[in-house]
């Protein structure tokens, strides 16, 4: 049996791309890649991530928009700024931001 990668981040973590100039919360996280094949095949091959590892849902912003991404553990790393997230989607499924981290709403928890 192949090696069970754990994921390094939580729902509700400030992360930060590795690469690109975008942050964002986890709203969810995939043991391994759960994405489409013409996704996958879309990010340039020099770039592209393994398979094997935690995938990330992130509410993310840049300096232009809001918007969801999918993110490898790989490219990802924790966000020092403190600041929070500003998406439209943070209220529907997180309360509260301390020290970095949402709470995730009580109906959203399992």
């Amino acid at each position: 049996m192949p090696p069970v990668a754990h994921a390094s981040f939580a729902i509700g973590d400030v992360v930060r791309h590795r690469l690109f100039d975008f942050r964002g919360v986890i709203f969810d996280v995939d043991p391994v890649f759960a994405n489409s094949e013409e996704w996958y095949a879309a990010i340039p091959a020099d770039i592209r991530p393994r398979k094997d590892q935690p995938f990330y849902h992130l509410l993310a912003e840049n300096a232009d928009s809001t918007y969801v991404a999918y993110v490898s553990q790989q490219n990802l790393v924790m966000d020092d700024t403190e600041e929070p997230i500003d998406h439209p989607a943070i209220p529907g499924l997180f309360t509260g931001y301390e020290q970095g981290k949402y709470r995730l709403r009580r109906e959203h928890r399992h």
